[in-house]
């Protein structure tokens, strides 16, 4: 097992990265109530709810559950409310802890849960998923969606401590292991390109699941987040780098709607889709472009999203969380490995990088 830090002073937190975790002796330290709320999805919960209750039944807590269905779609302010029916229905108080098992969805929904049941109660990330091991999980940022935009309603909410087992990955979905590889690039192409080297070495191997090589990759993702979220907890500056091809991505997954496309899946054509851009500015060369695309499409990924109307991607683009006194700002490529937050590029370029990576 590896250990991490978010180093946030008194909140500072540690981030477990291993195989075969044990539930019991790593949690106990973290859960300062007897009350313990597991929130968890339809998928998730007949692999992995017995094993997380057990443990907690044997530390003396009394555990209540809140299944929800499975899927982005369902990331809105109706099934939150269910994980407040849940904890209201079972007598939990300001003591408690709300766990969340599953991937970013059950994330985001039970941290803002946490964050606002009685103004705040304690809260645990057991992502199941890699894109929530290497992204989500770690940061404290949660919300639900609403149909104008991604994730436009939550609040920042810090975990105790986050438990992510490779031996979980096992029962993902290809589909969804390629959704969180897109999130590994991220981190090699915004600040690490040592990282992407390496990822283009054991690429094949991620895909098989080899669990060393994954643990690898949630350790040097993980460790670039805490990084960042240490020096920008709210995102006032460094962190919106972490959005590098999500402003292009919300608008794909918006479009389409919730849950048609992972997320995953909307932020790797968003890559793209920026260091298109990126290249048109003349920061990046058309090989470096084109080998942004080939690890991409290595790990499964789409690099190009279907037709989708010019104003409509630009009006969800629109609704962007990085608009700042209206002004757009995108998150671009220098080169590899050195991204930038800017609001000074040319329009009508980025509307050529979005029209060029759509069918």
């Amino acid at each position: 097992m590896q250990t991490l830090y978010v180093e946030l002073g008194d909140r500072r937190y540690p981030i477990f990265i291993g195989s075969q975790l044990d539930p019991k002796q790593l949690l106990e330290p973290y859960i300062l109530g007897k009350q313990v709320m597991i929130v968890s999805n339809e998928t998730v919960a007949p692999l992995y709810l017995t094993h997380y209750q057990d443990a907690l039944l044997t530390l003396g807590k009394n555990v209540a559950t809140c299944i929800l269905p499975d899927g982005e779609k369902y990331k809105n302010i109706e099934h939150l409310n269910l994980i407040f029916d849940a904890l209201l229905q079972a007598g939990f108080n300001r003591d408690c802890t709300v766990l969340a098992l599953g991937g970013g969805v059950i994330g985001d929904m039970a941290g803002f849960a946490s964050a606002c049941f009685q103004r705040g109660v304690y809260f645990i990330q057991v992502p199941t998923t890699l894109l929530s091991q290497v992204d989500s999980s770690v940061g404290g940022k949660t919300g639900i969606n609403h149909p104008l935009g991604k994730n436009m309603i939550g609040a920042f909410q810090q975990p105790q401590v986050v438990l992510a087992d490779m031996s979980q990955l096992a029962t993902l979905p290809d589909r969804e292991l390629s959704a969180g590889l897109a999130e590994v690039i991220k981190y090699a192409l915004l600040c690490d390109e040592e990282f992407l080297v390496w990822l283009e070495a054991h690429m094949d191997g991620l895909i098989a699941r080899d669990e060393s090589l994954l643990a690898e990759a949630v350790y040097r993702s993980c460790a670039h987040k805490a990084r960042i979220v240490a020096n920008d907890e709210k995102e006032q500056g460094e962190r919106a780098l972490l959005n590098l091809g999500h402003t292009f991505g919300h608008a794909i997954e918006s479009y389409l709607g919730y849950g048609e496309w992972l997320h995953g899946e909307a932020v790797a054509t968003g890559m793209v889709m920026a260091a298109d851009l990126s290249q048109r500015m003349g920061w990046i060369s058309e090989a470096e472009l084109e080998r942004t695309k080939k690890i991409i499409s290595r790990a499964q990924l789409p690099i190009i999203c279907p037709k989708i109307p010019l104003d409509e991607f630009l009006a969800f683009m629109s609704h962007d969380k990085k608009v700042l006194n209206g002004q757009l700002r995108l998150i671009l490529l220098k080169k590899i490995g050195q991204a930038i937050i800017t609001k000074d590029f040319d329009v009508e370029a980025m509307q050529h990088a979005i029209l060029a990576n759509q069918q």
